[in-house]
């Protein structure tokens, strides 16, 4: 009984570090997700950014951030920039960040504009 007891506590934790170990902070979500348009660094200077006929948003421009709510962040990331009246260049990601992982996103959002 002490051997099976030990076996699924053990299993629990392996469980517990193998999603931890899956799971992804704002920060690379934003690498992986966003900063082919917007910049490594946020400034809107993005690898696609020649290719583009809107310049996409600088991260980092508090007076920029500042005028957007926290849920129409969320909606535009989710839903993609037509949701807000903004570029179709911005695509919806919905499919593929759960909507906590997109509420991080706007959370690391604020403090690359040090404006929340």
């Amino acid at each position: 009984m002490k051997n099976k007891c030990f076996s699924w506590l053990m299993f629990a934790l392996l469980a517990m570090g193998s999603s931890a170990a899956w799971s992804t902070s704002a920060e690379d979500n934003y690498k992986n997700f966003c900063w082919q348009c917007h910049g490594m660094a946020g400034n809107g200077m993005g690898v696609n950014v020649q290719d583009m006929s809107v310049q996409p948003r600088d991260h980092t421009s508090a007076k920029a951030m500042g005028g957007r709510s926290d849920a129409d962040l969320f909606k535009v990331i989710k839903q993609g920039g037509l949701a807000i009246d903004k570029s179709v260049l911005m695509p919806p990601w919905g499919d593929s960040l759960s909507d906590e992982e997109i509420r991080d996103l706007v959370k690391y959002l604020r403090k690359l504009c040090k404006c929340g």
